[in-house]
């Protein structure tokens, strides 16, 4: 039988120790996560809908999007044991600079409606971990006041071609002159993608106050009181601003951009040129021939083509191929430093997060983007420990095994297939002419039977 007793007073009080509480709201919501979901799941309660679905919404069914998802969801890791690793070395030569972890922050636009703070938390957090922060043609901060945010650290921008080729080639050099050290030329955005979440919301630029935003709006005060008093919403191309999202695109972008728009940006620009929006082997050895820096292997976060490949399986594939020539980056579904690291070791030089970094600034302003990256380096460094390794440089194919649900058809298969179709293309058709109706038989007249052939024995 258990014996009992009365609690020692002492080792009680030992017992009993009441954490300060903390009185900051934004800090208060901002302890509680200790993930990337966490804080989506604060972005959510705090952001009306439309700019949420803005932000979480891909294209048409949202497939390539989950399929990205689920390829980071499907790695298997092999770590090695017993190997001494009491710390680990996270930087990274990126483009020739350094960055303090293996992850930058990629280019959205219109981030300000996301949280009011935008581009700005951004930038300013970003240059405080000692990574980049990549400013989108359709940013709400001008290319100077990020510079200004940002001034010690590194900035990228991405380019869009636009139809009025002036606007493209004037933030060129304006990025140019701000000090900017890399352009993301980006080729996956001819048309805007069929945004179904933003249509079914009705959401435009700007947001317009209608009987449902208003509704929506009552729990989550802060953010409408933001958005009304901050100065309004600027684009760094776009000089009148109206309709959704998708309208904006479609009479921006130019379905014409070819190999000569990047020859012209390539020649105006003094630093690295990467190719952003990669999705096939082919373009990337196209684009390795042509000797730009870096390529982007991305599907725009699922946001534009519907079932386009899978930047993550793509990834050694394109590695194989061209790694030796230029720097490969991979963007789209990453939610994890787990992800990060399994991205490494299958051979991109860098990674990029878009929607992590949103759901933190969603979440807390500055100090939610803040909080993401100190929730993914410690993913990322914790993972390395796992794995046992120093440094990201001792990652590699090893150490990861990529899991698929989506086997293609194998391709001899494949072929046969399209060769069975071809053929039956090919071959004449057999026009059959109507069947008549049988005459009717005539009545039965006597006839002579016919004569029995002799048999012949054999």
């Amino acid at each position: 039988m258990v014996q009992r007793q009365f609690p020692n007073p002492k080792e009680l009080a030992q017992l009993m120790r009441f954490k300060t509480p903390t009185l900051d709201p934004t800090d208060r919501r901002l302890e509680k996560a200790h993930t990337i979901a966490d804080l989506r799941a604060i972005a959510k309660r705090r952001t009306p809908k439309a700019p949420f679905d803005y932000t979480e919404g891909a294209a048409e069914g949202e497939l390539s999007l989950a399929r990205a998802r689920q390829a980071f969801q499907d790695v298997e890791f092999h770590p090695s044991v017993l190997r001494s690793v009491p710390v680990v070395d996270t930087t990274r030569e990126v483009l020739g600079g350094t960055s303090a972890l293996p992850f930058g922050i990629a280019p959205t636009g219109f981030t300000r409606l996301m949280q009011t703070e935008g581009e700005i938390a951004g930038a300013g957090a970003a240059g405080a971990a000692g990574i980049p922060f990549t400013l989108s043609t359709l940013g709400t901060t001008s290319i100077e006041d990020v510079k200004a945010a940002n001034p010690t650290g590194r900035n990228w921008f991405q380019l869009y071609v636009m139809r009025e080729r002036e606007i493209s080639y004037e933030l060129t050099r304006r990025a140019a002159s701000a000090g900017f050290d890399t352009i993301f030329f980006t080729v996956d955005t001819p048309v805007a993608g069929a945004r179904l979440r933003d249509k079914r919301n009705g959401f435009s630029i700007p947001p317009q106050l209608t009987p449902g935003t208003i509704i929506n709006a009552i729990p989550r005060p802060a953010w409408w009181i933001n958005f009304l008093t901050t100065p309004p919403l600027e684009f760094a191309s776009l000089s009148t601003t109206g309709g959704t999202v998708g309208e904006l695109l479609d009479s921006a972008m130019d379905p014409t951009i070819s190999f000569d728009d990047l020859d012209i940006i390539r020649s105006m620009w003094p630093g690295k040129i990467v190719v952003k929006g990669v999705q096939t082997v082919e373009d990337a050895r196209l684009l390795a021939d042509r000797g730009v820096d870096g390529i982007v292997l991305s599907n725009h976060g699922g946001r534009q083509l519907d079932r386009a490949p899978i930047p993550f399986h793509l990834l050694p594939h394109v590695v194989r191929e061209v790694g030796s020539d230029l720097e490969v980056h991979v963007d789209t579904g990453i939610m994890n430093g787990a992800d990060i690291v399994a991205s490494v070791a299958l051979g991109a030089r860098f990674t990029l997060i878009g929607r992590a970094y949103l759901y933190g600034l969603m979440a807390g302003g500055r100090r939610g983007v803040d909080k993401t990256i100190s929730i993914l380096k410690g993913e990322v460094e914790r993972t390395m420990k796992l794995l046992e390794v120093a440094t990201l440089d001792e990652l590699g194919p090893q150490h990861v095994t990529q899991l698929t649900r989506m086997v293609p058809i194998a391709k001899p298969l494949a072929d046969a297939a399209a060769r069975a179709v071809a053929t039956a293309s090919a071959k004449p058709k057999t026009v059959r002419t109507p069947r008549t109706p049988a005459a009717a038989k005539p009545a039965a007249t006597a006839t002579k039977p016919a004569a029995k052939k002799p048999s012949v024995k054999q």
